[in-house]
């Protein structure tokens, strides 16, 4: 239940932050964030799989709602500052602007998202999307980088105990065919390369899609905040994912040799 509370929190963070929601919105943001609150209660509290990967390879999860949540906080205060100036939300802007000018060079993704925008486009939607943009690659890549600190010198995900991979990854089926410990390691390189490009994907669709559909616009502020995170997030989760589906193939490998090896010695010590 508590899980469930803090991605319902998540998910109405933006309403409850920014000024002037419109009362529908409201509703409907009520209505999803008390949705996700039941499935992920009813996720959690479920003894068999269903769709979410690595539930019990802690914290996989934590980490990926964590970063999500900096970045739906940060965007949040960021939008909130141009119209009810405070402390906090000036300080959140103030090192977003700066991460948002510094990254955003010829040929980045930052760059590109930027280009996405209408030539007409408000300067203040420009700005705010390139502070938006700079603040969540940022939160993006400390989550990556500290996922990779946990995986290669805390042990994870064998630290506290050992590693279901029928209830960790619920998606994917040994049996489909092949040898295990290959569709696993070429699952983890597709999803590394995936993630990679996607920032510099979305852009490049979105751009040569203005001319056959009508492009999102990005005045609204929820739909600002959660277009940027779902473009930061997205890739990171991904990455992440890539990375422990790695880790995974290589703890299969490793107790494979052991098994070969305690058995190879245990003929040997039969035969002698």
């Amino acid at each position: 239940m508590a899980r469930g509370f803090l991605v319902a929190l998540l998910l109405a963070t933006p309403a409850l932050m920014l000024p002037e929601v419109a009362t529908d919105s409201s509703q409907i943001t009520i209505l999803i964030a008390m949705l996700a609150a039941f499935l992920t209660t009813v996720e959690y509290n479920s003894n068999f799989p269903s769709i979410v990967s690595f539930r019990d390879a802690a914290p996989f999860n934590r980490l990926r709602f964590a970063a999500l949540l900096v970045m739906v906080v940060a965007l949040s205060a960021i939008i909130r500052e141009q119209t009810h100036a405070g402390l906090m939300t000036g300080g959140v802007t103030a090192i977003g602007t700066i991460l948002g000018n510094a990254l955003d060079f010829p040929y980045s993704p930052i760059r590109l998202l930027v280009l996405t925008l209408p030539a007409d486009a408000d300067p203040m939607v420009v700005q705010t999307v390139r502070i938006a943009a700079g603040l969540c690659s940022v939160v993006a890549m400390i989550a990556i980088g500290s996922f990779i600190i946990l995986v290669r010198r805390l042990q994870w995900p064998t630290r506290y105990g050992a590693f279901n991979v029928w209830v960790n990854l619920p998606l994917f089926d040994p049996t489909a065919g092949g040898d295990v410990v290959d569709r696993l390691r070429r699952q983890s390189r597709s999803s590394v390369v995936i993630g990679f490009l996607i920032p510099f994907l979305i852009p490049a669709v979105a751009k040569l899609a203005n001319d056959l559909i009508d492009p999102i616009t990005l005045h609204n502020p929820q739909t600002l905040i959660w277009t940027i995170c779902a473009w930061a997030f997205l890739p990171t989760t991904l990455i992440m994912r890539g990375l422990a589906m790695g880790k995974v193939a290589d703890l299969i490998a490793n107790k494979r040799r052991r098994t070969y090896a305690d058995a190879e010695a245990a003929n040997g010590y039969q035969t002698a």
